[in-house]
């Protein structure tokens, strides 16, 4: 079995990023936080894989419902373009996470917010990579 390393997702959205962790010997995803947009976000981003100690940043790829690319999906590349140099970048398909996750706080009947929702669909695309990455 391979070391044991953290890595975390991000939701990247024009608003809110949310943020998820994971440690690999463990192999559950678990929301963390959510970054508002406003100029700062690829040092926030840094500051939490050194926190951390991120080796990989998976980034939830947007699709539409045929799975062809949009606008978003050119947004998100874009960013993410922005943090190569802080650890290696891989996609991974977060296709209704977004929906998945507001479920997942409704079903909890507990208040939540907008970036509640944002940080548990990172912790879904994050669970999503692991299931196929590191299925045992």
């Amino acid at each position: 079995m391979p070391a044991a390393k953290t890595i975390i997702a991000l939701d990247v959205g024009e608003r809110r990023i949310g943020v998820a962790t994971v440690d690999t010997s463990i192999r559950i995803a678990i929301p963390l936080t959510t970054i508002e947009v406003q100029g700062d976000e690829v040092k926030q981003i840094a500051e939490i894989v050194v926190t951390e100690n991120a080796e990989l940043i998976v980034v939830g790829y947007p699709r539409n419902q045929s799975g062809e690319a949009t606008a978003q999906t050119e947004y998100v590349k874009t960013f993410a373009a922005q943090l190569t140099d802080i650890a290696p970048i891989v996609y991974q398909d977060e296709s209704l996470t977004s929906v998945m996750a507001e479920e997942q706080l409704k079903a909890s009947r507990q208040p939540y917010t907008k970036g509640d929702i944002d940080a548990r669909a990172a912790a879904i695309i994050l669970q999503d990579y692991m299931e196929i990455h590191y299925a045992s």
